[in-house]
């Protein structure tokens, strides 16, 4: 008799619970290969539009208010088409953009969130790594377990990389409150020492580094699916018998 066939099987109920772990963190990984992916690529964009404002100003002289009319757009401040990219409007005798708030609003939850999952991923990953070095007593199990810290491992790796994401986007959202973005304000700056397009260049840097990160994490937990199949496969195998 083979010698992996004489030796006795790890109990159906501990075949159970990895069958189990297999099954369902497969799926809930699957999701999170692809939805970093998505983020990544909205942060991008928010960055661009960073980028777009701190070139304009960066060049455009400082005009004047040239009209009275309500919500005229103000020629000097608008980057040529980000307005059509981003919804971002400079109008002349309002305030900082509505979207603009939006944009910081919209990173600051971002923030939170990635905080709060890589806060989650890595407790969940202490626990993991000491319940996966008990499954070395199953000498059935034994070829699998570089296969299982590797799965650990990459969560681990993408909970640390989870908690830098917030990080530097909680550190771009406090750049950006370096910037008064209302229309007088900002022609103040422009005809005096243009600080507001280096916060913002450097604002949309962060950004940038915090979308590659995104990027790498999903990379990460994607290299776990062929890994997961493999795990459950030889559960379900001797589960048969």
């Amino acid at each position: 008799m083979p010698e992996e066939q004489s030796q006795p099987p790890p109990p159906e109920s501990l075949l159970q619970v990895i069958d189990n772990l297999a099954r369902f963190h497969r799926e809930h990984e699957e999701y999170y290969s692809q939805a970093p992916l998505r983020q990544a690529g909205e942060l991008q964009a928010r960055s661009r539009a960073l980028k777009a404002l701190a070139d304009r100003w960066s060049v455009v002289e400082a005009g004047e208010q040239t009209t009275a009319i309500p919500f005229a757009g103000a020629e000097d401040l608008n980057a040529p088409g980000l307005v059509a990219e981003s919804g971002i409007l400079f109008m002349e005798g309002e305030n900082e953009p509505a979207e603009l708030r939006r944009l910081k609003r919209e990173v600051g939850l971002v923030a939170e969130e990635t905080a709060q999952g890589g806060a989650w991923l890595a407790r969940a990953m202490e626990q993991a790594w000491e319940i996966a070095g008990g499954l070395a007593a199953h000498p059935a199990l034994a070829d699998l377990l570089g296969e299982r810290h590797r799965i650990i491992a990459n969560d681990w790796q993408s909970a640390g990389l989870q908690a830098l994401v917030a990080r530097l986007l909680r550190r771009a959202l406090d750049l950006l409150t370096q910037v008064d973005f209302s229309p007088a304000a900002l022609r103040a700056d422009l005809r005096s020492g243009r600080k507001a397009p280096a916060y913002l260049y450097s604002a949309s840097e962060l950004l940038d580094r915090a979308a590659d990160l995104m990027a790498e994490s999903a990379t990460l937990v994607h290299e776990n699916e062929r890994r997961w199949r493999v795990f459950r496969a030889r559960v379900r195998a001797l589960q048969a018998g």
